[in-house]
């Protein structure tokens, strides 16, 4: 039974790697919604940089475009006038450096005799005698051959405020949060918009996950 155990704890790493891939499992986020929202009604809108590091670039402009899609679904309007808009939309996105971690497989080598693992008759690994079972300290520790490697994990989050531009008062503030294995803005940033507006404009204080189905390949 310990030597299944021990297997089981060295394919986790491998699991989770698999599970933080986006092409098998989807898009996983985590979304956090306040919001004071009225009822949609035609309220017109206006879609501005909440970092100013990324106003009036052309990747910006692309994501709020996308933003200004998915508010038109809801009910609201693009305003024609950005100074006459009923709301302000603010929007700021980023992905961080990253942390490394490290994986293990544990199936390089490291058997303890002739026989394998199970030892046998023959004194062992270089000479060091040890019986039948489990219990070689090399055989899973120091003395074997473990298969590692590395990647890096991305953590990305977009955040979304709405203001009523008559007083500046907020009614909406969202975040969305994911981890990933792309650090790719125009892979990361779509999707994160796609969560925080599903099931929009949510319950207020209520933090969600939300898992996006997997792109289909063409």
């Amino acid at each position: 039974m310990a030597r299944f155990k021990k297997f089981g704890l060295i394919a986790a790493p491998a699991l989770a790697l698999v599970a933080l891939s986006g092409c098998t499992t989807g898009f996983k986020a985590n979304v956090a919604r306040f919001q004071q929202l009225p009822a949609p009604a035609g309220q017109s809108y206006t879609v501005v940089a909440d970092d100013p590091r990324l106003a009036g670039g052309l990747e910006f402009a692309h994501y709020a475009d996308l933003v200004g899609q998915r508010l038109a679904q809801t009910g609201y309007v693009a305003a024609s006038d950005p100074a006459r808009a009923d709301l302000i939309v603010r929007v700021a996105y980023d992905v961080d450096n990253g942390r490394e971690k490290v994986r293990s497989t544990g199936f390089g080598g490291g058997y303890g005799s002739a026989w394998g693992p199970w030892g046998g008759g023959f004194g062992g690994r270089w000479g060091r005698p040890w019986g039948y079972g489990f219990y070689d300290p090399w055989l899973f520790g120091g003395g074997g051959f473990n298969d590692v490697s590395s990647y890096t994990v991305y953590t990305s989050d977009l955040s979304l405020k709405i203001d009523r531009a008559a007083d500046n008062r907020r009614l909406f503030e969202g975040k969305a949060s994911a981890q990933s294995l792309s650090n790719k803005l125009t892979y990361l940033v779509p999707n994160l918009i796609d969560v925080m507006f599903t099931n929009f404009p949510g319950k207020s204080g209520e933090d969600v996950k939300v898992t996006l189905p997997p792109e289909k390949r063409g």
